[in-house]
């Protein structure tokens, strides 16, 4: 159309009234009603099971559309629907509205869900766009829920002040353990989710109230411990203790199946230099001790101890060796100040090689042979060869630093620990004389790594497997809260173990 006669054409619509202004607008496309209208009355059929008046508002409604409705409601026995509508986020022809909704499941209770209604223009009107996850979004990527029955505990774990748990804890491995320890359990039912061979438990229904069990854990620190290592791309774990009684706070294990943080024990690496710290002390060295830190050292009858990069940094106090983790430093000074015996002594003072009564197991892990020789104690010394911890042993370590006495710890109270586990608690004293000097080396360490004021701590990192990778460890206490974080193949403490560990410390 000409330019001139279509802005004749649009002044005249300017001045007409009535039906034929109606249609000129019409035939530049107007839409008939609002998306809130859609929305609305669609979310009304939906509340009253009015299936038909929801089909005529979806676009291209499959096929079967009401028998999908009639199946979902069946199969999970569905007695109705309450919808909480939330804000309409618009575009210029589409729309999204976030709904929360309950479903009241048939002689079980309340089912709670969120999901979202999609809408767009379709022939010149608002319809609902419509797939398998508006009715839930479980049922995303060929997903499925079904209704089953399960055994679960007559006991509900809550934190050491009664209060619930965090969702998304990682430590369910744990609970559930204990749960299973307890030994009383009931028929009830759980609606899962069922993706690529992966279950989901969404809701569980207990057919009589749960008798609440308290644990040791805090709600505050164990959320402050999941959430740190919340965006982790590698297999990670956080565990941290009261370190005047062995109470485990937190325990949030994303290592992989079952148990690890307390059952699975990994090389410590750089972070066993600690233990090798306090023995050194012991036998009379000092923080601002000056020692020699080579990029390598070679012990009589042993292979090679290099550090990192191969980095050599002269003379240095034992305190910087410690921050600057000089692995030639340790292994030459074990060798030269120390027995296989005596690292052994010291070890076993920080709980190495106990078995530990958590009410859940738990094992700290193994410490060099007393009979080693000088070219084995050499690597061993600085946490590779035989030397293995759990994460759990090392959160440990640090409460014994901070408190002065190492102590079994504890998910649940002593007694009943004690009763799970058939170990009776234990504790060992750690020599006064290495406390002040192995205290003030990890609190300058802290400081370097720029964690929060009053953290004390030590980083560390394994020797390198074939593949090249290498774990990451961080060990550390701030007042009455000792933790260890653990990331597997982590390559350096300071891109991963260190930032999650200040991470937990700033939001305590």
């Amino acid at each position: 159309m000409p330019m001139r006669r279509l802005l004749v054409l649009l002044a005249a619509v300017l001045v007409m009234g009535g039906a034929a202004s109606l249609g000129v607008v019409a035939w530049f496309g107007q839409v008939d009603g609002t998306a809130d209208d859609t929305a609305r009355s669609y979310l009304a059929a939906w509340e009253a099971g009015d299936l038909e008046g929801m089909r005529a508002l979806v676009d291209d409604p499959p096929s079967d559309f009401a028998d999908r409705h009639r199946r979902f409601d069946e199969d999970l026995r569905v007695d109705s629907l309450t919808l909480k509508r939330g804000t309409i986020v618009r575009g210029d022809d589409s729309a999204e509205l976030p709904l929360e909704g309950t479903r009241q499941i048939q002689d079980l209770g309340a089912w709670p869900f969120a999901t979202t209604l999609r809408l767009a223009v379709r022939d010149r009107a608002w319809k609902v766009v419509w797939s398998p996850e508006t009715l839930h979004p479980a049922l995303r990527d060929d997903g499925e829920l079904k209704l089953s029955q399960v055994k679960v505990p007559t006991a509900e774990l809550v934190t050491r002040t009664g209060s619930q748990l965090p969702n998304d804890s990682a430590a369910e491995p744990y609970l559930a353990e204990l749960n299973r320890r307890l030994g009383r359990s009931t028929t009830g039912w759980t609606i899962e989710s069922v993706r690529g061979g992966v279950s989901k438990q969404l809701v569980v229904y207990q057919p009589e109230p749960a008798r609440k069990v308290r644990t040791t854990l805090s709600r505050a620190v164990q959320a402050a411990a999941a959430r740190a290592l919340d965006g982790v791309r590698q297999p990670a774990t956080l565990v941290a203790v009261r370190t005047g009684t062995g109470e485990v706070l937190a325990v949030a294990d994303r290592l992989g199946d079952g148990r690890r943080a307390f059952d699975e024990t990994y090389s410590p690496g750089g972070a066993f230099m600690m233990v090798t710290a306090a023995a050194l002390l012991s036998a009379g060295l000092t923080p601002e001790s000056q020692v020699s830190c080579p990029a390598g050292y070679t012990p009589p009858g042993g292979r090679s101890v290099d550090n990192a990069g191969r980095a050599a940094h002269g003379t240095v106090s034992l305190a910087e060796a410690l921050a600057l983790s000089c692995n030639t430093t340790f292994a030459q000074q074990a060798v030269e100040r120390l027995t296989a015996g005596r690292l052994a002594e010291q070890a076993g003072a920080l709980g190495f090689g106990r078995r530990l009564g958590s009410g859940v197991g738990g094992t700290c892990g193994r410490t060099p042979s007393p009979k080693q020789e000088d070219g084995r104690l050499a690597p061993e010394a600085i946490g590779q060869g035989k030397v293995t911890a759990t994460p759990l042993c090392m959160a440990l370590v640090a409460a014994a630093v901070e408190n002065g006495t190492w102590r079994s710890p504890r998910l649940v109270t002593k007694k009943a620990a004690a009763a799970l586990d058939k170990i009776t608690s234990s504790q060992a004293e750690v020599p006064a004389d290495v406390l002040g000097g192995l205290r003030d080396m990890m609190r300058a360490e802290a400081a370097q790594g720029r964690l929060p004021k009053g953290s004390a701590g030590h980083s560390g990192v394994t020797r390198p497997g074939s593949d090249g990778r290498a774990d990451a460890w961080f060990v550390g206490y701030r007042e009455n809260v000792a933790f260890a974080v653990f990331v597997k193949d982590g390559r350096t403490a300071r891109a991963t173990a260190t930032p999650i560990a200040s991470r937990f410390l700033r939001a305590l």
